[in-house]
């Protein structure tokens, strides 16, 4: 039976990142430039701890990127207060609920970056 370890959770981004990156701006055409830009990941570590290692490029242990550019460059800090409510989760169920947060944020107008 698989373990509920996964969380979901929300990073703030500079807007920044809506003028400078051009993916960021076409997968947000809802945004408006009043409510914040956000980054949507799931993790089996704490959110500090993948906040973290987004922040500092962290690699694998193979050696492969871990973070994503967009955190690294414009990632300002945690917004538990929009994935707190959520608590840990099977992996499947991460999956399907970082795809499901990144779209009820996008309904409600923020400009959201996901894998």
């Amino acid at each position: 039976m698989p373990r509920a370890i996964y969380h979901v959770y929300v990073i703030e981004l500079s807007k920044k990142v809506y003028s400078e990156n051009r993916k960021f701006r076409e997968a947000n055409p809802q945004f408006n430039g009043v409510l914040e830009c956000l980054y949507v990941g799931m993790t089996s570590k704490t959110p500090q701890e993948r906040f973290k290692q987004h922040k500092t490029g962290a690699l694998s242990k193979k050696g492969h990127k871990i973070s994503s550019n967009i955190v690294q460059k414009y990632g300002m800090y945690l917004r538990p207060s929009l994935y707190n409510h959520l608590g840990p989760m099977t992996r499947t169920e991460a999956l399907k609920m970082e795809k499901q947060l990144t779209l009820e944020l996008r309904r409600k107008r923020y400009a959201v970056w996901s894998n």
